[in-house]
């Protein structure tokens, strides 16, 4: 196949799906995931409508089983998986770090690390075969830096990036790229979940660098670029992607 065949997980919605949708305009062959079926076959028949080949593969990255299933689904119907775009996560729930229970740590860890690293698995397994592909983890600023109430999502980006430093050493001998994009404030339903109110993201806005958060659309040509054959000596690289917070801007209450 002449396209390539890319893999994207927390595909539903946000950057995840602007990031397929990127994709099947290029004409890409798509597997994407999520846990939900209806969404899952609803988003297959957009992207098939934009002329890509696609497939959607219902997976909840938590657990070995259904990444396995996803990905050998992926080789089964394409062949191949040349990009992985790793995008499944969580925000979970702010609150002081004195109050985190080990419920709220297996909400996030589960799915922002744990889900991370058996993506990262299962596509090495299949990369390493057919001698080498592209893949690209979803990080945050928030992975570069600390944020008040947010400990755990904090620590879980910071762990992404760790996997993608030490991936992309392992993976060089085999052809595999790793990268990861660290998106700033991005106008997605996780976005909207942190600011709470029309009131507090124009707040939010008016102290960034640009004035506004960024749109799912731009972190999906980012995280493009890094899938392709344009970034071929780029591994183990975080690209920000933040309207320029992480350059220095002004701090942010911590209440």
């Amino acid at each position: 196949m002449s396209e390539p065949v890319v893999l994207i997980t927390g595909a539903l919605t946000g950057i995840g799906h602007a990031t397929a949708v990127a994709y099947a305009r290029q004409g890409a062959n798509l597997v994407v995931s999520g846990r939900h079926q209806g969404e899952g076959e609803q988003l297959a028949a957009e992207l098939s409508r934009l002329g890509a080949a696609t497939e959607f593969v219902r997976a909840d990255v938590r657990f070995d089983s259904e990444v396995k299933n996803l990905v050998d689904r992926a080789v089964a119907r394409f062949g191949r998986i040349d990009v992985a775009v790793n995008n499944a996560g969580t925000s979970g729930t702010p609150s002081p770090v004195a109050d985190v229970t080990d419920e709220d740590y297996q909400a996030v860890f589960d799915t922002n690390v744990k889900g991370t690293l058996l993506c990262l698995k299962h596509e090495f397994r299949v990369m390493r075969e057919q001698g080498g592909g592209s893949i690209v983890n979803v990080s945050s600023v928030y992975g570069l830096m600390g944020y008040p109430r947010a400990t755990l999502y904090v620590g879980s980006k910071h762990a992404v990036v760790g996997f993608t430093k030490a991936a992309a050493l392992e993976g060089a001998v085999y052809g595999i790229r790793v990268n990861a994009i660290a998106p700033g404030f991005t106008r997605t339903s996780l976005y909207e979940q942190f600011t709470g109110s029309d009131t507090a993201r124009d707040a939010v806005d008016s102290v960034l660098p640009m004035h506004r958060a960024g749109t799912p659309e731009e972190i999906a040509e980012a995280l493009r670029f890094l899938g392709s054959d344009q970034a071929n000596y780029l591994s183990g690289h975080v690209l920000t992607v933040d309207g320029g917070l992480m350059a220095g801007g002004p701090l942010f209450p911590s209440s």
